[in-house]
């Protein structure tokens, strides 16, 4: 083992911490809740390593607390909470965790949208309310999803495994992305302008990355060119939507539903107007949350810190620049 000292900030599902502490001095914050900013900037001043989550803030004040940072490793596959530039100007290569969650969040993502088409949400609260009392044929009527148009924004990796999840019901794809017209045709959608998926579409489902072109990249403008039977599904980050243009949305039945693993803010208050409507279905960021990925995704984060305090290549690197 060396003396190098690596931080992580949260316990990690099973025996990964346990792998990584033969290879370095290793402290783990054992809270539930994240560690506050200052605390990690005060661990700073003498390590070689931080494996963190996306839940913490990784920016160029909290980097040069420490001269002597090896790596970053981030245990997701988003890196948004991570100025990557400036790590890139300080030498420090960025790890995340990506393709292992892939099929996981589309399953998730396509989850969503069947939960809020047929409204299971609702269904649940209505039996536990003791409001069912008999069968009637106007009951919690849904939406079809077998042979509707679902269009997608982003058609990256998880975008083209929900498309892949369409097939079996039928769907006409849309994709709004900036993979090439042969590239979607081969997922078996069509490539349209953002406005064209939006009017067009009977659901909508975000898989794009939060950057600055993205941030509330859909807000009152877009929704207004939605369905007024549309449901809106975003697995993505919580800032590609304007939530107060969504409630509104919401609210006022210019569109369905919609359905959420992310919020802006996350977590969203529980004073959130959006938390009111029976329309909007909001789960706690949990699309890549099965066992069996999650532990994939630890194992890969730790791969990334073994590497860098060894010098080696991470294995999935975020800026590669760092090496030229």
């Amino acid at each position: 083992m060396s003396n190098d000292k690596v931080f992580a900030t949260r316990q990690m599902p099973g025996s990964t911490l346990e792998r990584l502490s033969q290879y370095c001095d290793l402290e783990v914050w054992d809270d539930f809740m994240p560690p506050d900013y200052e605390i990690i900037t005060e661990k700073m001043s003498d390590l070689a390593g931080l494996l963190c989550l996306l839940t913490d803030r990784i920016d160029p004040q909290l980097m040069d607390a420490g001269s002597n940072l090896k790596v970053i490793s981030n245990m997701a596959v988003g890196f948004d909470n991570i100025d990557i530039e400036a790590a890139t100007l300080r030498g420090i290569p960025v790890g995340n965790t990506p393709g292992v969650l892939t099929e996981t969040t589309a399953d998730f993502a396509f989850a969503l949208l069947m939960a809020a088409a047929r409204r299971i949400p609702e269904g649940r609260q209505y039996v536990q309310d003791g409001k069912w009392r008999t069968w009637h044929p106007t009951v919690l009527a849904g939406q079809d999803i077998f042979g509707a148009t679902l269009g997608i924004i982003g058609s990256g990796r998880i975008g083209a495994a929900v498309a892949r999840r369409a097939k079996g019901f039928k769907m006409r794809l849309l994709v709004n992305s900036l993979e090439t017209e042969a590239e979607i045709r081969q997922l078996g959608g069509e490539k349209v302008g953002l406005d064209d998926l939006l009017a067009q579409s009977d659901y909508v489902s975000m898989h794009v990355p939060l950057t600055d072109e993205t941030h509330h990249m859909i807000s009152d403008r877009e929704l207004g060119l939605m369905k007024s039977t549309a449901i809106l599904i975003n697995t993505a980050r919580g800032s590609v939507l304007d939530p107060m243009a969504l409630y509104h949305a919401l609210r006022d039945g210019q569109i369905l539903a919609a359905a959420l693993d992310v919020t802006d803010p996350e977590p969203i208050p529980l004073d959130d107007p959006l938390l009111t409507l029976d329309n909007c279905l909001i789960v706690p960021h949990i699309a890549s949350a099965s066992v069996a990925t999650r532990a994939k995704m630890a194992e890969m984060a730790v791969d990334n810190v073994i590497a860098g305090l060894r010098g080696e290549r991470l294995p999935t690197c975020v800026n590669p620049e760092v090496y030229d």
